[in-house]
């Protein structure tokens, strides 16, 4: 399959978070493409450098003042004060309930509460390069996937930091421009009548979920942990199933944590029904691979062996489809768990 990797990836490598109360070292790392990158090299999968610019559909996924901000942000916080260049700045104060956010601060920390929905996604010096290019690495899956020829029938982005819980105007969750969101609107800008997101990460797709909410053209389903217990905690509910023109286009299916992989299959079955009920003419995967068993932040049971089992299973969908690499935080394993699913989805 050919697959999209850029080394840029690398220049997003913040030094630690904030992880249960403690500073911790960060869980999402420049390793993890590396680990995917040298299991698809070795499986001698084609690499390919993004060639699409992804500005444009940028733009119609996400609000101006939050691109504006995150490409400007290490340069605004550096410029500072001497010494930012060696800090990692974290937000401290959000608008929530009854505070205004139409009304963008001068000051560098509230804007950044104001553009993040947590303070679990720490920027570097590199983090706009990196995000930038994960977002031209969907848009360019997106167009080579339209484009049909010698690209097959599904594209694969070995990009990150990861994208799904990036919303219109805002980062979280380790994610700062939505991925997922840019393929599905890039193959809806090349001709696609309907395009379905499946999002099978651990935790639930919050931000792609809130771009596409009251849209009838792209459909989200999402399987993951429940939000009462599971970050991100406050979206990805039974009940949320889309509004106005987008009423029935959104189907979340919440698991309990400790879920048995019999059980994610099921919840599986349920969202490819769906999906094949629907109309699309192409499938966008949010890959998510944390539904290892072995996750050091997720608690599903899913083994190396039944990442093949679903990649089957989405290629039985017979959609073009472009996987956009999400979570997964056993390093060592990830390679493997993300070639098992593409590899079973030629195979099928």
């Amino acid at each position: 399959m050919i697959t999209f990797f850029n080394d840029s990836h690398q220049a997003h490598a913040p030094e630690f978070e904030f992880f249960r109360g403690e500073r911790v070292p960060c869980f999402e790392t420049p390793a993890r493409a590396e680990y995917v990158k040298a299991r698809l090299t070795a499986r001698g999968h084609t690499l390919r450098t993004p060639q699409t610019d992804s500005c444009a559909v940028l733009a119609k996924v996400h609000a101006a003042r939050y691109l504006s901000f995150l490409e400007n942000a290490w340069r605004d916080w550096t410029a500072l004060e001497p010494g930012n260049d060696q800090r990692q700045p974290f937000p401290s104060v959000w608008p929530v309930r009854t505070l205004r956010s139409d009304r963008e601060p001068v000051n560098f920390i509230a804007r950044l509460g104001l553009y993040s929905m947590d303070n679990g996604s720490p920027l570097a010096a590199g983090t706009w390069l990196a995000a930038k290019a994960g977002a031209d690495a969907a848009a360019s899956a997106a167009h080579l996937l339209a484009a049909g020829g010698s690209s097959g029938r599904a594209v694969f982005c070995c990009s990150r930091p990861p994208g799904h819980h990036a919303g219109s105007d805002f980062m979280g969750g380790y994610c700062f421009l939505n991925n997922a969101a840019v393929a599905a609107q890039a193959l809806r800008d090349a001709g696609a009548g309907r395009v379905a997101v499946l999002d099978v990460d651990y935790h639930h797709g919050n931000g792609t979920q809130s771009i596409f909410y009251d849209r009838a053209d792209v459909l989200f389903v999402s399987l993951h942990g429940d939000p009462l217990t599971e970050y991100p905690f406050y979206l990805g509910h039974a009940d949320e199933t889309g509004a106005g023109a987008g009423a029935g286009f959104n189907l979340n299916l919440p698991l309990p944590a400790g879920c048995t992989a019999a059980r994610w299959f099921e919840a599986l079955e349920q969202a490819c029904l769906r999906i094949g009920a629907s109309g699309s003419d192409a499938l966008v995967v949010s890959l998510g691979l944390d539904t290892f068993a072995d996750d050091p932040i997720s608690t599903f049971a899913l083994r190396t062996s039944d990442f093949s089992r679903l990649g089957e299973r989405l290629g039985a969908l017979g959609l073009p489809t472009v996987f956009v690499l999400e979570g997964g935080y056993a390093k060592a394993a990830l390679g493997t768990n993300a070639v098992n699913v593409i590899e079973s989805f030629e195979g099928s």
